[in-house]
């Protein structure tokens, strides 16, 4: 495959813009940051003429697939009227009562810019509803760049992240302070016992406990039976405000994300991704009580784009293609779930142990002898990442785009004939390799 004007582009980027790139995960590409001129629905072309079958869609939000018409059209008409006015719009009304009708904890709603932003609002709303500082996350959850939250969340350092029975909050850049290592709790997930042992010493100074429903960034681990809700009980015994990340999941695994897939209500929840279908636009959501210290001014929050025409144009016209009657959701499920079952038998012919988990619509590949894997370190000291890369790189080669990190997200616009073609290449690579 030729990769020439890509790797030209990214010399001449890099000279211009630190690292080449707009964000540090981009520089995990395989086998270099590629430089694309457009996409239309489930396929990209780069700089070089490749046409791939795309499974990265900007990392999640593009549901629909790249530049549906509709879509375009809805951001394009909204636009005419502006783009910002530091003001109200009838259109937040609109967006707003849908996403009431669609959220189970959604009293109230407030709209934002990023998935990063959202998740400081919600740590905020819970410290200032309960009056305490500190907050539990998980091992290998993301919440984001800031560096109140990013702990403990690319595979664990043997040495530093200490003992699983007593982990230690691992900054993930340099640049934050020690500091703020003193207002988090790390804890392996799926553990509900390591939860209550943690608030045992530490109930009276918890704001929240933080976590995403799915560990989506982390080999899509689904939550143990009970996990959820044994979290909702925990929350509701101590005073502690319950935080689903719903940035990857919301409007991608059910109209109402984890919530209603799992029938567990969360105090708060925030989004991003998805909700305007690749368009930027971020929001978080919860209940009347605790939202509403932002309606009498006592929780700051603020952002001169909030609420802009442009992605609350996409986000209306996204929620009712989402909740209308003919399911693309159901539909982008099972065409995942049919993807992951073909890859499964290639697997199987070629007698190579891995292992596809996940909703359909967002799923992870992990070449492992392991028949599940349930929390962070169980996935680095079982996945064969080295194995996966050479895999990413071989599907490239056969017009197949993966993240680097394992997870797939598939669209609404993937058909019989791209899973087909991607079960196709997967067989050569698994051969090759």
């Amino acid at each position: 495959m030729n990769l020439e004007k890509s790797r030209e582009l990214y010399a001449r980027a890099s000279r211009s813009q630190a690292g080449g790139v707009s964000s540090n995960v981009r520089l995990a590409e395989i086998p270099s940051p590629l430089f694309f001129t457009h996409g239309s629905g489930s396929h990209l072309t780069d700089v070089d003429g490749n046409i791939y079958i795309d499974y990265v869609l900007g990392q999640g939000p593009d549901i629909f697939g790249h530049a549906p018409a509709w879509l375009n059209e809805a951001a394009a008409d909204a636009m005419q009227l502006g783009v910002t006015f530091s003001g109200q719009h009838e259109l937040e009304i609109a967006v707003a009562e849908k996403l009431q009708r669609m959220i189970p904890n959604a009293d109230l709603v407030r709209f934002a810019s990023s998935g990063t932003e959202v998740v400081q609002a919600a740590l905020r709303l819970a410290r200032a509803y309960t009056g305490r500082n500190r907050f539990i996350k998980f091992e290998g959850h993301y919440h984001g760049w800031a560096d109140s939250v990013s702990y403990s969340t690319t595979l664990p350092d043997a040495t530093a992240s200490g003992a699983r029975e007593a982990p230690v909050a691992v900054p993930m850049s340099a640049g934050i302070p020690a500091s703020a290592a003193s207002d988090v709790i790390t804890l392996p997930w799926n553990d509900i016992e390591s939860v209550r042992r943690a608030l045992d010493a530490h109930a009276h100074d918890v704001a929240a406990i933080l976590t995403e429903p799915v560990m989506c960034n982390t080999n899509c681990i689904p939550p143990e039976e009970g996990y959820l809700r044994g979290l909702r009980d925990i929350c509701d015994e101590y005073g502690i405000v319950l935080i689903f990340d719903e940035v990857i999941t919301g409007f991608r695994i059910a109209p109402g994300g984890a919530q209603e897939f799992y029938g567990v209500t969360a105090d708060l929840s925030t989004y991003a991704k998805a909700i305007a279908g690749g368009f930027p636009l971020a929001m978080f959501a919860g209940k009347g009580e605790i939202m509403s210290l932002l309606a009498d001014g006592s929780v700051l929050h603020g952002g001169t784009l909030n609420g802009n025409l442009l992605g609350l144009g996409a986000a209306n016209a996204c929620l009712d293609r989402i909740s209308g009657e003919d399911a693309p959701l159901r539909r982008m499920q099972d065409t995942g779930k049919a993807l992951m079952e073909g890859l499964r038998e290639v697997f199987r012919k070629h007698e190579i142990p891995a292992l596809a988990q996940g909703a359909g619509s967002v799923f992870a590949l992990t070449f492992t002898d392991a028949e599940r894997i349930t929390d962070w370190r169980e996935h680095a000291e079982r996945a064969d990442t080295g194995m996966y890369a050479a895999f990413a790189a071989g599907m490239l080669e056969r017009g197949v785009r993966l993240t680097s990190r394992g997870v797939w997200f598939v669209s609404t616009e993937h058909s019989d004939e791209d899973i087909a073609r991607t079960i196709d290449a997967a067989d050569d690579v698994i051969g090759s390799l």
